[in-house]
């Protein structure tokens, strides 16, 4: 899929918008050099054809008692009708996990868990996981400490 070509301001835009989506339009006009309407008109737009996906609050997990962060690498049994729709669904429906990827590899998929504790890890991992039909084998990885973690993405490579 090829990138959509951004002008100056709308990179702008997009890279305050990153850093702090609660700014007016006012200020973030101000930001990238333009007034409020035009700045309005290019955020909408960005909006309409869905490079801003959306808006959300970061929030720290281990503050809120989800201490612990796990990556699971989930295989599911190939010989069963309908595997892939049926996990796909199982795992839109649970909070936990967090982020969901089909991958290459030894696994069929990858998974960001937040969970409060190990124990309940292994509570999610046998009552939800392991109650999926499909789910062949889980390859678990516990974090020990998180050494980065962005959600801003990298704009350079922008025309």
């Amino acid at each position: 899929m090829a990138a959509i070509k951004l002008d100056r301001h709308e990179k702008g835009i997009l890279a305050a918008l990153q850093e702090n989506a609660r700014l007016t339009m006012q200020e973030l006009g101000d930001t990238v050099g333009l007034s409020a309407s035009p700045c309005w008109r290019r955020v909408r737009s960005m909006e309409e054809i869905g490079v801003i996906r959306r808006y959300t609050v970061q929030l720290d997990p281990r503050k809120l008692g989800l201490g612990e962060c796990v990556f699971a690498h989930v295989t599911l049994e190939r010989h069963k009708e309908n595997a892939v729709d049926q996990f796909e669904t199982a795992i839109a429906g649970m909070p936990e996990v967090l982020e969901c990827f089909a991958v290459t590899g030894d696994a069929d998929y990858l998974l960001r868990i937040v969970v409060p504790t190990t124990e309940d890890y292994g509570r999610f991992l046998s009552e939800r996981i392991f109650s999926i039909p499909a789910v062949s084998h889980v390859k678990s990885s516990v974090t020990l400490k998180e050494v980065k973690f962005e959600t801003r993405l990298p704009l350079d490579h922008l025309e």
